[in-house]
């Protein structure tokens, strides 16, 4: 037989990168084929806390909140796995800064990438998006607002409902947000996410 067997064993540092990467993509893939909600689960679970706080009614044990409680634990026992393999919205932006990185080198050209000096103060608008949701939840505002989330577009479109005209605000700030993605790898995870 001339098919070549892989020896794991005698693998370089280049061809184990080389497995890792392949691997988490695939894992990356199925996560986003098969159970791409898990995100948005935990999210509503984050909001569901929040709104029935603010509204002085009881947190009980929701699918959601049953999701968010399992990310957590997970995170706490094994780290970001959940960030790295598992949401769908870091897996599109991998594919998007791939995809741009890919069709920099076909092309020839030098990346534009997101300048370092601008990465540390961004790093700090998650933690203001994450408590701009919070106050919206815990004063009842946050049911109100329809269309101006970009995860609901993004889960909209994922599951192949593409009426998102009364989510126009939504539609642009998840243009912003993949345009991001294009310039700087993981920008939503480091700057955005309220998770």
């Amino acid at each position: 037989s001339n098919v070549k067997k892989m020896d794991i064993h005698n693998l370089t540092a280049k061809d184990i990168k080389k497995l890792h990467i392949w691997l988490r993509a695939l894992i990356q893939v199925l996560y986003f084929l098969f159970i791409p909600s898990v995100y948005t689960a935990a999210f509503a679970g984050v909001k569901y806390i929040f709104t029935q706080i603010g509204a002085g009614e009881k947190v009980a044990m929701t699918s959601f909140v049953t999701v968010l409680v399992v990310i957590c634990i997970y995170t706490i026992l094994f780290g970001r796995f959940f960030c790295g393999f598992a949401c769908a919205f870091g897996t599109l932006g991998d594919a998007v800064h791939a995809l741009y990185l890919f069709l920099c080198k076909k092309c020839k050209k030098k990346p534009v990438l997101l300048k370092k000096s601008w990465k540390k103060p961004l790093s700090f608008l998650k933690y203001a998006v994450l408590l701009a949701i919070v106050l919206l939840c815990f004063t009842g505002v946050y049911g109100e607002i329809t269309g101006w989330s970009p995860w609901d577009v993004f889960s909209m479109l994922r599951s192949g409902n593409f009426k998102v005209g009364a989510y126009w605000l939504g539609c642009v700030l998840l243009v912003l947000i993949l345009a991001g993605m294009v310039f700087c790898e993981r920008f939503f995870c480091r700057f955005l996410c309220p998770m």
